[in-house]
């Protein structure tokens, strides 16, 4: 909310662009998952085994989960998904691992991945500006493991570690009081988080140097390519093409090529191609006022402007 939506409207530049990366950073963290979720046991006894047993069963079906859900939209099948349906099952198990029984973590699984799956639509109806979709993922995955805990705890998944005996469960095996606790612990839990993390961001926000919203022409750009100057893939010039192709922010300034559409870099060779004709050789880079980019034309006239007054 303090950082605001995002400028541009098709959302072409946000879409994931290294699914390999994705993939292994996933498999990274559902592995250094199963440490602190079996380490919380503060030993190595049949609780930490059963935290660990849970964890990856409620991952697995909340990917599977997230998977299928993606799959009735566009009939295929994402790896996407099924990355964030694993850390959303990740992030379930967290708070339930050590207490519910492995029959109920996957019924924690599934439920994951309905919820959160459908928890990604928040940031759209709130215009928040959340592209790895923390809120879904993080936040309400760890409110229905807390949950879940209220419901389907066990005493004698508790009582495994030799020390927690005699501990009261959930509404099914203890006492339903505890579904109460569970919810004042989610509402405690999200007032801090809210609180904390909103007068951090905003003070980050004031400090000079530490802008959080990038601007216009840098979410168009990249960050890489505005704040770095270097790039981790090779896709600078594919991207100029892009942004010659797509219109800049206000009216053409004096110098700037007025190309029609048809005419500009790229296009027409395309079409031939699709036509089974050999593409002209005319690069059409004359296209733009300044190397291939007319977003930096309308800028740069901004800021003489703003220079001028």
């Amino acid at each position: 909310m303090i950082l605001g939506r995002r400028q541009e409207k098709m959302m072409l530049n946000f879409r994931p662009h290294n699914v390999s990366l994705i993939t292994l950073g996933t498999v990274f963290l559902w592995f250094g998952w199963l440490g602190f979720n079996g380490g919380s046991a503060f030993g190595a006894n049949l609780r930490a085994v059963m935290a660990c047993w849970n964890s990856n069963l409620t991952a697995m079906f909340a990917a599977m989960t997230w998977v299928l859900l993606d799959w009735r939209l566009a009939r295929k099948w994402s790896m996407v998904g099924w990355c964030s349906g694993v850390i959303s099952g990740l992030v379930a198990a967290t708070p339930a691992s050590g207490y519910i029984p492995p029959w109920a973590s996957v019924v924690l699984g599934i439920t994951t991945g309905i919820v959160a799956n459908f928890a990604t639509k928040i940031k759209f109806w709130i215009k928040i500006d959340d592209s790895l979709d923390v809120f879904a993922e993080h936040g309400i995955a760890g409110m229905v493991g807390l949950f879940f805990n209220g419901i389907f705890g066990a005493d004698y998944i508790i009582g495994l570690d030799g020390v927690n005996n005699g501990v009261a469960g959930g509404a099914i095996t203890g006492t339903p009081a505890a579904i109460y606790k569970q919810i004042a612990y989610i509402v405690a839990c999200t007032a801090y988080s809210f609180v904390v993390s909103a007068l951090l961001a905003f003070v980050i926000d004031k400090i000079p140097g530490l802008k959080l919203r990038a601007t216009e022409e840098a979410e168009l750009l990249g960050m890489d390519d505005d704040q770095l100057g270097e790039f981790a893939y090779d896709y600078v010039e594919v991207r100029r093409d892009y942004l010659a192709w797509t219109p800049a922010k206000g009216q053409p300034v004096d110098g700037e090529h007025s190309v029609p559409q048809g005419e500009r870099h790229g296009i027409l060779q395309h079409s031939q191609m699709l036509e089974g004709k050999t593409p002209s050789e005319d690069s059409g880079h004359e296209h733009t006022g300044i190397a291939g980019d007319r977003h930096a034309v309308a800028m740069g006239a901004e800021h003489e402007k703003q220079v001028q007054t």
